[in-house]
């Protein structure tokens, strides 16, 4: 029985969180079916593989990069508080289900 894309990349990756894990599952299966190139492909592993490790001040982005912000402060239980570029609201996350952008 062949293994898929989507089932190797989670066993490569099962480490990871949910969150993460259910991303580069589907970009390994976009970058087999050919809809997804090499280069993006590589570049969302990479970028979902690295620890999380973040502080007041650094820039992020949400996980499919549709809001980006600063981080404002982390909260006790882990979460982190952030606020998107050009809102006045903060937005309360997971740290998994951010990407520290450089």
């Amino acid at each position: 029985m062949p293994i898929s894309g989507r089932r190797l990349a989670a066993a490569l990756f099962a480490e990871l969180p949910p969150a993460r894990l259910r991303e580069i599952s589907s970009a390994v299966a976009h970058y087999i079916a050919g809809v997804l190139d090499r280069e993006m492909m590589v570049e969302i592993v990479e970028g979902l593989s690295r620890s999380v490790d973040l502080k007041p001040g650094d820039r992020v982005k949400t996980l499919r990069g549709t809001l980006a912000g600063r981080i404002l402060r982390l909260l006790p239980d882990g979460r982190v508080v952030w606020q998107p570029d050009g809102g006045q609201s903060e937005l309360v996350a997971l740290p998994e289900s951010l990407l520290t952008v450089s």
